[in-house]
Parts: structure tokens; C-alpha cells; sequence
């Protein structure tokens, strides 16, 4: 099927990288092309390459330029991401528990408000939604799921707050996400996970991985309070849910 496909456009990003770009826009197409290519430059290390970060549309490739060069490098990436993008991959499914509004979600109310509904309806809409982990960046953990309902969809806040919980749950735009770590936002809380998507010294560091299927489940402040004490301990919290 990625052999119909137009081939990536290969930009270069300094002197040490190249930007592998399969769309301009979110695309879930385009994405399970990034993560293809990235999967197969891991299956088969290409010479040179030190690192690659997969994000929505684009891989970004960093490379030892003493070992290779922009031009040797693009044409192996060119060769790897002719390969059929499987049509099925093994991938794991989370279900994370989460609290929505009052002091958690402090947007529930204003997006049932903008999206004529009730709160209620937002939470159903949004326990609903099947999503994969597009892409993790911006900061440690922070995990961009694609698969919001088109009925979740609203543009994010005009004014951005600069500092945000851990764990918040929010919608902007046309996804949803986990933010791990307390910074700032711009997209409508929700609410918020004990799940740390992201811990320094527990095993593993970072729990979910771009190709990851995401399901929430709405619990009571009081769990999520439990939660929270159990997940500071290091407990993982989300579960894993048969694939």
C-alpha cells in the first residue's frame, strides 16, 4: 500500500538530522507511516543513525554526519519507507482511569457550554473514544492521542494558562492528551489521571509508546486520590487491557 503512496520530502534540520515528512497536516494515514518507518529503522539499524523521534507527520532521523551523509542516509530512508505499511500491528490497549470536572477538569462546564450539552454528555462522549498515541513530546510524557469524535472537537483557548496540573486530561483541536508533568496549556481540561505516563526512576520510564491504543475510565475524587498516593509510589494504575 506505501509503494502507491508519494515518497516523503527529506529535509534537512542542521547539520546532524533529517526531517522525514510524510504530511503538513495530522493525518492518522500519515502517522502510521511515521511510525512504519520508524519500526523498521529500528528493526534494521541503518549506519550512521543515533536516534529517531516520531512524531504526527514526520520522523525526525538524527545521524553522525562522520559516518554518513544527508544524501547516503535519505536514499536508505527512501528505500525503507517504500515498504508496505503493515495493515495490522500488534499494539498494546490502556484504560486509564481519570476524575472529570469540578477542581480536576475546571473546563468541563465551558465546553459543555460551547458544545450546547451537558457535562455528562462530554464525560460519555469522551469514555467513548478509542485513541492511539499519535506522538509523546513538549514535555516528558506528555502523550497526543488522535481519535477525539468529531463532537469533542473545539478550537483551543485563545488565552493560555502558564502553569497547568500533572495528569491533566484535555481535548484541543481535534485531540486529546495526557499531560504528565505541571506546565502550561492551552487546550480544555477535563480532568485529570493519577497515571504518570512518565516517572524517572521506575521501570518503565515511560509507560505508554506512540502505536498505543487509549481507553479512559471516569472514577470518584476518592479513588483518584487513592490512585494518586499508589501511583507516586510507583504503582503503573492504568491497566493493560487484553489486545
Amino acid at each position: 500500500m506505501a509503494a502507491t503512496l508519494p515518497p516523503p520530502r527529506l529535509l534537512p534540520s542542521g547539520d546532524s538530522a533529517i526531517t522525514v515528512e510524510f504530511s503538513r497536516n495530522i493525518d492518522d494515514a500519515a502517522n502510521r507511516r511515521v511510525l512504519a518507518l520508524d519500526r523498521a529503522m529500528a528493526a534494521a539499524p541503518v549506519e550512521g543513525v543515533t536516534e529517531t523521534v516520531p512524531t504526527y507527520r514526520s520522523l525526525l532521523v538524527h545521524y553522525d554526519p562522520v559516518r554518513t551523509s544527508f544524501e547516503a542516509l535519505g536514499e536508505q530512508i527512501l528505500a525503507l519507507a517504500k515498504l508496505p505499511v503493515p495493515a495490522t500491528t500488534k499494539t498494546r490497549r490502556w484504560r486509564i482511569p481519570m476524575v472529570y470536572g469540578g477542581e480536576h477538569g475546571i473546563d468541563l462546564e465551558d465546553v459543555a457550554k460551547t458544545l450546547q450539552t451537558t457535562p455528562d454528555d462530554i464525560v460519555a462522549r469522551h469514555v467513548a473514544g478509542d485513541y492511539r498515541v499519535a506522538m509523546i513530546g513538549f514535555t516528558p510524557g506528555w502523550s497526543y492521542l488522535s481519535g477525539l469524535a468529531d463532537s469533542l472537537q473545539m478550537p483551543r483557548r485563545q488565552n493560555p494558562r502558564l502553569l497547568t496540573p500533572a495528569g491533566t486530561v484535555s481535548i484541543g483541536g481535534v485531540q486529546t492528551g495526557v499531560q504528565c508533568l505541571a506546565g502550561p496549556s492551552g487546550w480544555h481540561l477535563l480532568g485529570r489521571t493519577a497515571v504518570r505516563t512518565y516517572q524517572l526512576h521506575r521501570e518503565p520510564t515511560f509507560l505508554l509508546e506512540p502505536g498505543d491504543h487509549v481507553s479512559f475510565a471516569a472514577v470518584d475524587a476518592k479513588t483518584f486520590a487513592e490512585q494518586d498516593r499508589a501511583a507516586a509510589a510507583g504503582e503503573i494504575v492504568a491497566e493493560l487491557m487484553p489486545s
